[in-house]
């Protein structure tokens, strides 16, 4: 361990990162009739939130070990239900992204009055969810944290949304809820296979990694775990919920969705579906590399016909998180580095695009892109910023997604 870390080695570190945003999310609860208030407590708890990451991520030794930071307490013994959390590289990645996305989604959402407190409550409770997904070492705390995020999206989509909010807050929540489902399902199996295997009934995914199966039990729960991971990319043909969710939702619920919500299904396919079932996943990539290239190129086209900006970008997503998983089915670590590298920038880009589409609707009243034209005389600074971001997504040199996406080909190539 690093000396910054080692001073206090036996701090909950983790367990920080997680309690910060709930810390906000009481505050703001209990000072509910003062809304000025809860926007600084929001404020200050991502801030922490993030300024910890970072430090994290600074102090982080470059060295061999698996985890930089680890803890484990049981929950509910009775049941082999533990309390893990653990911090590598990839994880801390997501976790830097995760803190500095929310604190922009504070700002952005610093004018809302319906019902504010509550409105940044959600907020940071779907903060503490997303990074509990990132964190999580057992499969019920995973589990629980992966519905965590359900419900503050499934209200903020609802009741701050757009013209059509009720249909794709449902929508979303069907699909989501679907795939949930199925894999709690794979959970219980599991657990129960290799409890009868090995004597010890655990959810801690180390001991489920050394689960042996016979016959197609492990095509059975892989497929429970990937579908519901592939939703939550999402990947052809699992993707429709996601256009409608972006455009219906406010601002902060859109960079939400793009930048942390979509990562969350790629890193679980990645610490868990392809780590628990690594025969029948080793099987599965070139059909999920024939899934995700037909939703690339399903999701450019449908971004080239769309009128409504905030439409364009999520289909644009649909067809980015493609690539990553193309990185994924390539399996070398070449395309693997540059998969997530690519979901760290597309979080950025994509989520400064549904910032900068909100500013410019703030200003026009319109998203529609046949109204928004001759920007660059009325609003040169904004119009520049579209411009980089745009840029920054078509993948151009010397920009985030063009490392990534390269990287991507390259291992693609190379495998």
């Amino acid at each position: 361990m690093d000396p910054a870390l080692a001073t206090y080695p036996e701090f909950p570190w983790l367990s920080l990162l997680l309690a910060l945003p709930l810390i906000g999310s009481l505050l703001c609860w209990l000072h509910r009739h003062e809304p000025e208030e809860c926007r600084w407590y929001a404020l200050v708890a991502t801030l922490a939130v993030f300024i910890l990451s970072v430090w994290m991520f600074v102090t982080t030794p470059q060295s061999g070990q698996r985890w930089f930071l680890y803890e484990d307490v049981a929950w509910i013994p009775r049941f082999g239900i533990r309390y893990t959390l653990g911090l590598d590289g990839l994880s801390l990645l997501m976790v830097v992204l995760t803190g500095f996305l929310q604190v922009i989604a504070v700002l952005i959402s610093w004018p809302v009055k319906k019902h504010a407190p509550l409105f940044f409550v959600l907020l940071m409770a779907m903060e503490t969810g997303v990074l509990g997904v990132f964190l999580a070492l057992d499969l019920v705390l995973f589990y629980v944290f992966w519905e965590v995020m359900l419900i503050p999206m499934f209200l903020l989509i609802g009741v701050w949304g757009h013209t059509r909010r009720v249909y794709a807050s449902v929508k979303f929540f069907l699909y989501t809820l679907a795939g949930s489902l199925l894999m709690l399902i794979g959970i219980i199996a599991l657990y129960w296979i290799h409890g009868q295997q090995s004597g010890d009934y655990t959810f801690a995914l180390d001991a489920l990694r050394q689960t042996r199966f016979d016959g197609s039990e492990e095509l059975w729960l892989y497929g429970a775990f990937l579908i519901a991971f592939i939703i939550k990319v999402p990947l052809f043909p699992f993707h429709t919920w996601l256009p409608d969710a972006h455009t219906e939702a406010p601002t902060a619920g859109s960079l939400d969705l793009a930048g942390l919500l979509l990562k969350t299904g790629a890193y679980a396919m990645l610490r868990f579906a392809f780590s628990l079932f690594p025969d029948v996943a080793q099987r599965s990539l070139p059909l999920l590399a024939t899934l995700a290239l037909i939703g690339l190129f399903h999701a450019a086209w449908a971004a080239y016909l769309q009128k409504d900006a905030k439409r364009l970008i999520a289909y644009s997503s649909v067809s980015h998180l493609g690539l990553v998983i193309i990185g994924f089915a390539a399996w070398n670590a070449t395309a693997l580095e540059g998969s997530i590298l690519l979901m760290t920038a597309h979080g950025v880009t994509t989520g400064g695009l549904f910032v900068l589409i909100a500013m410019l609707e703030a200003r026009t009243g319109s998203r529609n892109l046949d109204e928004l034209g001759g920007l660059w005389h009325c609003a040169p600074v904004l119009s520049a910023f579209l411009l980089l971001f745009s840029l920054s997504s078509l993948g151009l040199p010397g920009l985030g997604n063009f490392a990534g996406e390269i990287l991507v080909l390259f291992g693609t190539f190379e495998g």
